[in-house]
C-alpha cells in the first residue's frame, strides 16, 4: 500500500471511448480511447490511461467497473426547463398535427397554450405536482441527465409562484439529481390583472418573497413582441439582480425586440431561444461570454417556422448550450432526443452537440467551476453508454443509450437497457 495513493471507492476500467469534455479540448470532446477514470466520494480522482490513473490511485478489484465496449462521459446539464406544470396539453398538441385555427380547436373544447396551464396548475395539490415532476425527472434521470433547471412560471400569482418552487426545493432535497431552481413569474402575466399592475407585482412583492426565501439562484423573463418589451424587461431584471437573483432571459424566440442585445448588455447568466437573433448581436454574445441556449426539441414540437440556426453562432465564437425545454406544450426528458434534432435538424456536429450537452449546460447555469466535464476535482456526474462509439446517440434514432448513471459518486441507475427484459423473463414471455 503506497501512503502517497488516494484510495478510490470505484474505478472504471478500460472503457472503449472516455468523452471528458473539457473546456479546452481541441476536438471538442476530449475522447480518450480505453482510458480509466477513478472516484473517491462525490469527487473524480484521476482520468487518463491505465497507467496515469493507477500512478496515482489504488483500489480493490470489487470496486472496478469494467467499461470495456463502454461509452463514458459526463451527466447531461438540461439548463432549460419548466418541469414542474400541472396537467397535460395532449389534446391540443394531437389537434396541432391537422389544424392551428385557435377557433377550430375552441369549437372542440381544447384550451390552448400557457395560460391553460396556468389554469390546471393553480388546481392540483403541491403534492400532486410534486408528484408529476417527480414521474418526469426519473425519466430524465434514466437517460442520462444529472443536473436539472427548473423553472416556476405557471402559476402567475404569489402564492403558485411559490409553491413551484417549494416543489423544486423538495425534488432537490429528494431525488438524486441537483435542481437549480429559475424564478419565471414574467413568463406571462394573468388576464384578470393588467400588465403594469402585475410588474408591480413582480419587482415589488414576489422577488422580494423569492428572494427572502431562497427559493431561486436565477430569475428569467420571457421577451419577445406580444410578451415583455425590452424596457419592462430590464425592469424586472434589474430588480432581481438587486435581490440576488441572476438574470437569464428568453428571447428573440419568434421576433427580434433586442432582448438578445440586453442579455449582453447586462451580462446575464444565458439568452435562451435565439432563433431570430442577427448575428451582429452573435458577435456581442460571444464577446460578452453569454452562452446561448438552443433548444431544438420546441422548434421541431411548434414546427417553427424560422428554426435556430447554430453555424454563425459558432463562428462568431458563442459558447452554445442544448436543452430539452421540457414543458407542456414540448414534453420532451430527453437530451439524446435533442442532440439527434439538433445535429440533424440544425446541422450541429456530433460533437459540437455532446459539447453543448455537457459543459456548455453548465456554463450556462455557472456551474462549470464542479461540473459539465470529466476532470480531477470535480463532482463524478457520470453517464455510461452501451455503445460502439460515441456517434450512435445521434444515429440510434429513439433509443435510450445509457446503461448506468453514477450521481456523486454513487450509482443511481443500474442495468437500465436490461431492466425491460428481466420483467419479461418474470412475466415467462
Amino acid at each position: 500500500m503506497d501512503g502517497n495513493k488516494v484510495r478510490a471507492d470505484l474505478v472504471i476500467s478500460n472503457c472503449k471511448q472516455i468523452l471528458t469534455c473539457k473546456e479546452e479540448a481541441k476536438d471538442l470532446i476530449g475522447k480518450i480511447d480505453y482510458g480509466w477514470i477513478a472516484i473517491a466520494g462525490e469527487k473524480i480522482v484521476a482520468v487518463g490511461t491505465k497507467e496515469e490513473v493507477e500512478s496515482v490511485v489504488e483500489y480493490d478489484e470489487d470496486c472496478v467497473i469494467d467499461g470495456s465496449e463502454k461509452i463514458v462521459l459526463p451527466g447531461f446539464i438540461d439548463c432549460h426547463t419548466h418541469l414542474v406544470f400541472g396537467g397535460s396539453r395532449v389534446k391540443e398538441y394531437a389537434a396541432r398535427m391537422t389544424t392551428n385555427d385557435l377557433e377550430v380547436l375552441k369549437k372542440r373544447g381544447i384550451k390552448t397554450g400557457i395560460m391553460a396551464t396556468v389554469d390546471m396548475t393553480r388546481d392540483m395539490t403541491e403534492q400532486a405536482l410534486f408528484d408529476a415532476a417527480q414521474e418526469r425527472l426519473k425519466y430524465m434521470l434514466c437517460a442520462g441527465t444529472t443536473t436539472v433547471e427548473s423553472k416556476s412560471g405557471y402559476g402567475l400569482t404569489t402564492s403558485s409562484e411559490i409553491k413551484m418552487l417549494k416543489i423544486n426545493q423538495k425534488l432537490n432535497d429528494s431525488f438524486p439529481i441537483d435542481i437549480v431552481s429559475t424564478f419565471l413569474g414574467a413568463h406571462g402575466w394573468p388576464e384578470d390583472i393588467p400588465k403594469d399592475k402585475y410588474i408591480h407585482m413582480l419587482i415589488w412583492e414576489m422577488i422580494p418573497w423569492v428572494a427572502e426565501l431562497g427559493l431561486a439562484q436565477f430569475c428569467d423573463v420571457w421577451c419577445d413582441d406580444g410578451h415583455y418589451t425590452i424596457e419592462e424587461s430590464r425592469k424586472i431584471l434589474q430588480a432581481a439582480r438587486e435581490a440576488g437573483l441572476e438574470p437569464k432571459i428568453h428571447t428573440d424566440a419568434y421576433s427580434y425586440i433586442g432582448g438578445s442585445d440586453l442579455a449582453a448588455e447586462m451580462k446575464m447568466i444565458s439568452a435562451d431561444h435565439l432563433n431570430y437573433t442577427p448575428r451582429s448581436v452573435m458577435a456581442k454574445l460571444a464577446e460578452s461570454k453569454i452562452p446561448g441556449v438552443l433548444l431544438p426539441a420546441i422548434d421541431f414540437a411548434v414546427r417553427h417556422p424560422k428554426p435556430f440556426n447554430p453555424r454563425p453562432m459558432i463562428e462568431e465564437g458563442m459558447t452554445l448550450a442544448l436543452a430539452t425545454n421540457c414543458c407542456p406544450g414540448c414534453f420532451n426528458i430527453s437530451l439524446q432526443f435533442v442532440m439527434m434534432l439538433a445535429c440533424r435538424q440544425h446541422g450541429m456536429s456530433p460533437e459540437e452537440a455532446l459539447r453543448a450537452a455537457t459543459i456548455g449546460g453548465a456554463m450556462a447555469l455557472n456551474l462549470q467551476e464542479d461540473r459539465g466535464s470529466l476532470e480531477v476535482g470535480k463532482l463524478a456526474d457520470i453517464q455510461i453508454w452501451h455503445a460502439s462509439t460515441y456517434e450512435d446517440v445521434i444515429y440510434r434514432l429513439g433509443v435510450n443509450l445509457v446503461e448506468k448513471v453514477i450521481k456523486r459518486g454513487k450509482i443511481v441507475v443500474e442495468n437500465n437497457i436490461d431492466q425491460s427484459f428481466v420483467q419479461l423473463e418474470k412475466e415467462g414471455v
